[in-house]
C-alpha cells in the first residue's frame, strides 16, 4: 500500500484514505474576482476538497517577444498574448482575497505556481500543497526549488515520459518525500482512446512509496471514476460555470452538475471497493437461506438408498431442498460416507442420517 501523506492540514492521501479531488478553476473565472468566488462556492457545494488557481508572474514565465506576439484566437482577452494573460491574471492582493474567502466557506485553497516567482508568493501566501502543472514537471531547477519549500507537492506528468518521471522522482524524493504523481495527458479535450490509464498502474509499480492520481482534460466523468477504481488517490479535474463561454478549457471542463455526479460517483465506488476477503456477507444470509441445497436420491432405478448402504456419487443431486440439508460443496465429502436409515427418493439426506457426520467449519 502506498504511503500516506497529509496533503493539506488535517486531510491526508493515499493509502486507504478517500479520493482528494480538485476542482481545477484554472483561469476559467474570465479574468472576474466575483466569478471566480462564485466557482470556489460552487466546488464546495459540489462536494470537491480543493479549489484551485494558476499563478503566473507574467515577466518570469514569458520572455518579451512572447507578451507582445499577436492573439487571434476566439479566445483571446487582447490583441497581444501579453494583453490576453494580464486580463486573466489576479493580483496578489486578489489572490489573498480568494483564499480568504476559500477558508471562510470550508474549502482548501491552492494554485498551480507557473513559475519560480509565482512559487515564492504562493509560498508566502500559505497554500497548503503546490500543483505543478504538466509544462513545467521537465524543469528540474523550478522542480529542485519548489521542493526545497517544503511544502507538499502534486506533480501532473502531461507529456512527459516514464523516464523524466523517474529522473523527476530522483531530484524531488530526497529533498521532500512527501509527493505525489498524476497521470495525465495533455489534449482539451482529451479523447478516451489517448488517456492511458494503465499509466496509474505502471506509476503504483515503479513508485510504490508516493500516492498515485489522475487529472483529466476527457468529457464526462467515466473516465476519472474508472481511475478511482485504479487506485487514483488524488483526481483533478477543471470545472466551469458554463462550457459556452470564452476560453480554450471550456470545452473540457465539468458544470456544477456534472461536478456533483463526479463526487458521488467517486464516493460510491470507495465504498464499493471494499475488503479483498471473499466470504459470505451478513447482507448475502437471506439469500443463502433460499438457495440452501439439499442432497436426495433421485435415480428411477434406485427408488430409495437402503439403511447401511454406503453413498456413492450416482446416488446423489444437488436441488433445493426442504428441509435444508448439506451445501452443494460437500458432495464429494459425502460420497463413501454410510447411511444410518433408508432414504426415500428425491427425499433430503441430512446430517442425522449420515453415520459418524462431523460437520465441518468453514474458516
Amino acid at each position: 500500500m502506498p504511503r500516506e501523506i497529509e496533503l493539506c492540514p488535517g486531510r491526508r492521501v493515499g493509502g486507504d484514505q478517500p479520493c482528494f479531488i480538485i476542482a481545477e478553476i484554472g483561469q476559467n473565472h474570465q479574468g472576474d474576482l466575483d466569478i471566480a468566488k462564485r466557482m470556489i462556492r460552487m466546488a464546495k457545494e459540489c462536494g470537491a476538497d480543493c479549489a484551485k488557481f494558476q499563478k503566473s508572474e507574467l515577466e518570469y514565465k514569458f520572455n518579451k517577444k512572447a507578451l507582445e506576439r499577436p492573439y487571434t484566437s476566439k479566445h483571446s482577452w487582447g490583441k497581444t498574448y501579453g494583453e490576453h494573460k494580464r486580463h486573466l491574471e489576479f493580483s496578489h492582493d486578489q489572490y489573498r482575497e480568494l483564499k480568504k474567502y476559500a477558508e471562510e466557506i470550508g474549502i482548501f485553497f491552492t494554485a498551480s505556481g507557473m513559475d519560480e516567482m509565482a512559487v515564492e508568493f504562493l509560498h508566502e501566501l500559505d497554500v497548503p500543497f503546490f500543483k505543478v502543472g504538466s509544462g513545467d514537471t521537465n524543469n528540474f531547477p523550478y522542480l529542485e526549488k519548489t521542493a526545497k519549500k517544503g511544502r507538499p507537492m502534486v506533480i501532473s506528468s502531461g507529456m512527459q515520459s516514464m523516464n523524466t518521471m523517474h529522473q523527476v522522482y530522483e531530484i524531488v524524493k530526497p529533498i521532500n518525500p512527501n509527493f505525489c504523481f498524476l497521470q495525465c495527458t495533455s489534449a482539451y479535450p482529451l479523447q478516451p482512446e489517448d488517456v492511458n490509464l494503465r499509466v496509474i498502474s505502471a506509476y503504483q509499480s515503479a513508485f510504490p512509496d508516493i500516492p498515485i492520481g489522475y487529472s483529466g482534460h476527457e468529457t464526462g466523468i467515466a473516465i476519472s471514476v474508472a481511475a478511482v477504481a485504479m487506485g487514483a488517490k488524488v483526481v483533478e479535474r477543471h470545472v466551469t460555470l458554463d462550457k459556452t463561454w470564452k476560453g480554450s478549457d471550456h470545452q473540457a471542463s465539468l458544470e456544477p452538475d456534472e461536478l456533483v455526479e463526479l463526487v458521488k460517483a467517486i464516493r460510491t465506488v470507495e465504498k464499493a471497493m471494499g475488503s479483498p476477503i471473499k466470504q459470505l456477507l451478513p447482507c448475502e444470509m437471506a439469500c443463502n437461506e433460499k438457495v440452501t441445497f439439499a442432497f436426495g436420491s433421485c435415480k428411477p432405478a434406485a427408488l430409495a438408498i437402503p439403511e447401511g448402504a454406503i453413498l456413492t456419487l450416482d446416488m446423489l443431486t444437488v436441488k433445493v431442498g426442504e428441509p435444508k440439508g448439506f451445501p452443494p460443496e460437500s458432495i464429494f465429502d459425502l460420497v463413501g460416507q454410510k447411511v444410518k436409515k433408508s432414504i426415500e427418493e428425491d427425499e433430503t439426506i441430512t446430517e442425522q442420517v449420515v453415520e459418524n457426520h462431523v460437520k465441518k467449519v468453514k474458516c
